[in-house]
């Protein structure tokens, strides 16, 4: 007797099949499992409010060479009990086009008070929101750093702003916020630099890999990969 295969399952299986991961690219939570992921933006948990085109699952898929500095980087905050806390890699960009025509729908402030309360949304262009993303290369990450409590539980480091909070205190630099604060923020710039990381002084959480080309810009989703 042939046994026959749900089609949920064929279709499923055929699609992932068909779909490679680009060779210089690979899933960081595979390769990275030690530290923690927050990918936002496959979730409704962003100033989009709501699942961002292109991020089919909660993955940071990054290339192989920022990678590789990624663990390094983890290893060593590792030996002081702290760890990375990823929010977003590689971004297809498609999802840049959906940031643009959200920033671009002056209707809808659902976010706004969590997100950009101090800002008129269109202010957001350019600094913070722009019509091309280095992200789309695949060499520029957003993270933030956890340390691990007598609890034995992981807890964010205090940076003063959070994630994609879109105002001036989120400046690296920012005199708005206190002085433990800021040496937190220093401490992970510190590292991130000092295993080939620039920042981007408007948003503490961003950095690229000096291995950047800053040529090709890509548009595959984030999703699950048959051969990473």
């Amino acid at each position: 007797m042939i046994k026959l295969i749900p089609l949920l399952l064929l279709v499923s299986v055929s699609a992932y099949s068909k779909s490679k991961l680009p060779e210089q690219f690979v899933v960081l939570n595979d390769y990275l499992p030690t530290a923690n992921y927050d990918i936002r933006y496959a979730t409704n948990n962003n100033f989009v409010g709501l699942p961002v085109t292109g991020y089919k699952a909660p993955l940071c898929i990054i290339e192989r060479q920022a990678a590789k500095a990624l663990a390094v980087v983890n290893n060593q905050l590792l030996k002081d009990k702290m760890r990375l806390k990823i929010f977003d890699c590689y971004r297809p960009e498609k999802a840049v086009d959906h940031f643009m025509r959200w920033v671009d729908d002056k209707n809808d402030q659902t976010t706004k008070q969590d997100y950009y309360p101090n800002l008129e949304k269109l202010a957001l262009k350019g600094g913070y929101i722009a019509e091309r993303s280095g992200h789309s290369r695949g060499f520029t990450v957003d993270l933030t750093i956890e340390v691990l409590n007598e609890s034995g539980e992981y807890t964010e480091m205090d940076m003063g702003a959070p994630f994609d909070f879109f105002d001036s205190i989120s400046n690296t630099l920012s005199d708005l916020i206190t002085a433990t604060q800021l040496e937190n923020r220093l401490v992970l710039k510190r590292i991130m630099l000092e295993n080939g990381f620039s920042d981007y002084p408007m948003e503490w959480w961003h950095f690229t890999h000096k291995s950047d080309p800053q040529t090709d810009y890509w548009n595959f989703d984030v999703q699950p990969y048959a051969f990473n």
